[in-house]
């Protein structure tokens, strides 16, 4: 899916931030700093993860992506010559900025703990879609079906952020929340695949987890929850 860029670093070392720490920018190294312990556990999850450094991003391309190939996960970060690398931190003090990159790190893992998994796209058991959606024109129903798809995935992810911070940083609950909700409040497109303001409205209060062990497996209830309020 990604050609070639300017580093791919298996994520198989204690320290995957200090990767060709010479290649890499002050931006790059802050941000890799920042999603260290989300990347140590993904070496604890025994995640097939390789990070890609854009040398150059494309138009509104966001700071980091998961991307998947050949049964591998891309975490992609385009940081490197983007004026628009940080807008989703505008405005938060630097000193406040990284348990947030931590946060959007556990998104993008999140992503790749479902792919291994082999549910990506999957709804938990017990759901099924239910109606008849019409088109005239079959490429919109399925735009549509992605679009659902897409949406269900990034509830998923949120909540696991929120989960990530909740058993790591617990301090730090109502920051991360009140960032995360301020950036959903702000999607341009209603049901998109970014509006994930059902779930996220649902993880308010920190106490909404704890109920497992393992973060991401602090999910379920939630996003079982959240996906009844968004369909």
């Amino acid at each position: 899916m990604f050609k070639p860029l300017i580093l791919v670093a298996v994520c198989a070392l204690t320290a995957a931030p200090d990767l060709h720490a010479a290649e890499l920018t002050a931006l790059e190294k802050r941000w890799l700093s920042a999603a260290g312990p989300v990347l140590a556990y993904s070496q604890q999850l025994k995640l097939p993860l390789d990070i890609t450094v854009q040398p150059q991003p494309r138009p509104g391309d966001v700071p980091l992506a998961m991307g998947f190939d050949k049964g591998r996960c891309k975490l992609v970060m385009s940081l490197r010559n983007n004026p628009d690398a940080e807008t989703v931190l505008a405005g938060i003090p630097e000193a406040e900025q990284g348990v947030l990159i931590e946060a959007m790190a556990a998104h993008e893992i999140a992503h790749c703990w479902r792919y291994v998994q082999g549910v990506w796209h999957e709804l938990p058991a017990g759901f099924v879609e239910v109606g008849d959606e019409r088109a005239l024109d079959a490429s919109l129903l399925a735009a549509s079906k992605a679009m659902r798809e897409t949406r269900r995935e990034e509830g998923f992810a949120d909540l696991a952020a929120l989960a990530w911070i909740r058993h790591n940083n617990p301090d730090q609950y109502g920051h991360v929340y009140r960032w995360l909700s301020g950036v959903r409040a702000k999607v341009a497109v209603p049901r998109s695949g970014h509006d994930t303001r059902a779930w996220v409205r649902l993880a308010g209060d920190s106490a909404a987890f704890g109920k497992a062990e393992a973060p991401f497996d602090d999910v379920d209830g939630l996003w079982r929850e959240g996906l009844l309020a968004a369909e």
